[in-house]
């Protein structure tokens, strides 16, 4: 930890007053830090980062909060290990609460917005890949060529290399072509800015009963995919699903794409984890290959 309060300090010009260990990370070590100028920070380094660990995630904090819409933590600073600085993340610290009445509502709407805040492409302009399993993000002009190109392909190959799903649902995998998916994938929709990895996890409440997004795969994609991922583990209540409708409408049917939209993150979980994602995976696979 020595290491990253150097670099802190020297990043912020302030000294660290106080450090404490932040639980709950599965691949960071995070701590608390409060500065000698009053300010207090959340700092998070790795030990071995794959290239651009840190900054892609800086970099897709900041373009989530271009919008204005949903709250995301501010980048203070961020160092992928050039020169003497381990590699590290510093962002503003977010004093954790309760949910009120109208925070459920509230994060709706702002993911609405967030939504319509249309980018240049599917995928990502700097081509970062994101994820865990490092899912590239080539910028595609549909949404279909994205999903099959750089979600359902890739993930063929990793299920495939590493024998976590059964052959017949990697063949289907490799099916859902951008032709396929055309079909399948419901009327063309611009690309929406997505936070791509929308779990409970990755939504924090602080005093003020505001919801906060942390923890990006940040891309262009349908932002269907943002709502499906919402619902594949819960954690985020029906009024925030209503006035999402009711503020951005979806097109038709959407309920029959969900699991369509499922299956990249239940592909990942199953290469990750296996047990009943293998079996999650391959029913989501099976009703649309």
């Amino acid at each position: 930890m020595e290491a990253l309060r150097t670099a802190v300090e020297r990043a912020l010009d302030a000294r660290v007053s106080t450090a404490d260990v932040v639980r709950g990370g599965d691949v960071a070590q995070s701590y608390r830090f409060e500065l000698d100028d009053g300010r207090t920070v959340f700092a998070k380094m790795h030990p071995n980062p794959p290239a651009g660990f840190f900054t892609t995630e800086a970099a897709g904090l900041r373009w989530l909060a271009e919008p204005r819409s949903v709250a995301v933590p501010e980048v203070l600073a961020v160092s992928d290990g050039d020169g003497d600085d381990p590699p590290f993340l510093v962002l503003g610290w977010i004093v954790l609460g309760q949910h009120r009445q109208e925070t459920e509502a509230d994060l709706g709407r702002a993911l609405a917005q967030l939504h319509q805040a249309t980018p240049s492409c599917f995928g990502r302009e700097d081509r970062r890949s994101t994820g865990s399993r490092g899912l590239p993000n080539e910028p595609c002009d549909t949404w279909a060529d994205f999903y099959a190109t750089q979600r359902m392909a890739p993930l063929a190959r990793l299920a495939r290399d590493g024998r976590a799903l059964p052959d017949s649902a990697i063949d289907g995998l490799e099916h859902l072509d951008a032709d396929r998916l055309g079909d399948v994938g419901g009327p063309p929709e611009p690309p929406a800015r997505l936070h791509g990895d929308l779990w409970s996890g990755n939504r924090v409440v602080d005093v003020d009963g505001r919801s906060w997004l942390i923890d990006p795969a940040a891309h262009g994609g349908h932002r269907e995919f943002d709502l499906a991922m919402m619902r594949l583990f819960g954690g985020f209540g029906p009024d925030c699903f209503a006035a999402y409708e009711e503020a951005h409408p979806l097109a038709a049917a959407w309920e029959e794409r969900v699991a369509l939209h499922q299956i990249a993150p239940l592909v990942v979980h199953a290469i990750k984890f296996g047990g009943g994602y293998v079996e999650a995976a391959t029913r989501a696979i099976a009703q649309y290959a």
